[in-house]
């Protein structure tokens, strides 16, 4: 058992006033039997209404907007967690795809968690999971080695891959970071046949150096029905652990983003991401990332400094009164 002091800290900055902005957060740690929050805040900007409801996965989302103009949002998420998962792999279980097929029947929604994506290099999943040799063996076994495959044949590295990057893609340069592994297994198995949904998240540093630390985090479950959702982290052939700390589920990553949102107005945006952590100890780890956000078209780009032109002609003739 584990208990931790959170603070995730998302900032926009424009370089140009924009106003209309209407977005939508899913900052909200996950309340289950393995994890208690305690506490939890979030503080905006300006200090907006949030509209909170469930989406279809159970996730608690918030919907705000901001409609005066203005150059700079800050989204701050406060939160107090106690989380309590086992330190051990999951107790012996006998379930086997085709004893899936009974709960399957029941529910739309795990039905949905079973199907693969249509990828080109799928010939490569099936190949591997020949060798792995399916029949009579659990889906917890099947599992374990489909997440020890990613570990030991995909090298975890920073930059090379965003949020665009494709599961062909990453099949083929056999890099990425956490988000990348954990589609990758929800494409081993739901291949198979097991309901697997995409979790996203925070792993907390701890003594074993785990890879993905310290930021936002993001892992896989796998369904069981004698022991209902079990964690999966390919990025660091575990299951999850006391330091693994829950947002939200999904069926991927679009599910699962922890902010989104549009506006009004024609500006250059830049976006970073400070992550928090704070033990009962007193220690406290602290990681702040610029986050890469899409590469603006040609037509954007000269916009963009026409305007930057007139903001500087503006600010020279400020300095001239």
């Amino acid at each position: 058992m584990a208990v931790f002091k959170i603070v995730h800290i998302t900032k926009y900055q424009y370089n140009w006033p924009i106003k209309e902005s209407i977005n939508e957060i899913r900052l909200f740690p996950y309340n289950f039997e393995n994890q208690d929050v305690l506490q939890h805040h979030i503080s905006i900007s300006n200090n907006p209404s949030v509209d909170i409801s469930h989406d279809y996965y159970g996730n608690r989302v918030g919907n705000f907007n901001t409609l005066e103009a203005h150059q700079e949002m800050t989204i701050e998420s406060r939160m107090l967690v106690r989380v309590n998962h086992s330190l051990k792999i999951p107790e012996i279980d006998a379930t086997t795809v085709e004893d899936l097929d009974k709960e399957k029947e029941k529910s739309i929604m795990l039905q949905r968690l079973c199907y693969p994506e249509l990828i080109e290099k799928q010939k490569q999943i099936d190949l591997v999971l020949k060798k792995i040799n399916l029949p009579g063996k659990s889906i917890v076994a099947i599992a374990q080695e489909c997440n020890e495959y990613i570990f030991k044949n995909f090298t975890y590295t920073k930059g090379i891959t965003n949020i665009k990057t494709t599961l062909d893609e990453v099949l083929e340069i056999r890099k990425g970071v956490c988000q990348d592994f954990a589609h990758l297994l929800l494409q081993f198995l739901r291949t198979v046949g097991i309901p697997s949904r995409y979790v996203s998240g925070y792993v907390c540093p701890n003594a074993s150096g785990l890879r993905g630390e310290g930021a936002t985090h993001a892992w896989v479950e796998i369904y069981t029905p004698t022991q209902g959702w079990l964690g999966l982290d390919p990025t660091n052939n575990i299951w999850t652990m006391d330091n693994h700390v829950k947002l939200s589920v999904g069926r991927n990553f679009y599910d699962c983003t922890l902010v989104k949102g549009t506006f009004k107005g024609f500006a250059r945006q830049t976006l970073s991401v400070c992550v928090s952590i704070g033990y009962e100890d007193g220690r406290q780890f602290e990681e702040v990332n610029n986050v890469q956000l899409q590469e603006a078209t040609e037509a954007e780009k000269v916009q963009y400094d026409y305007l930057d032109e007139l903001q500087k002609q503006k600010q020279q003739q400020q300095q001239q009164q």
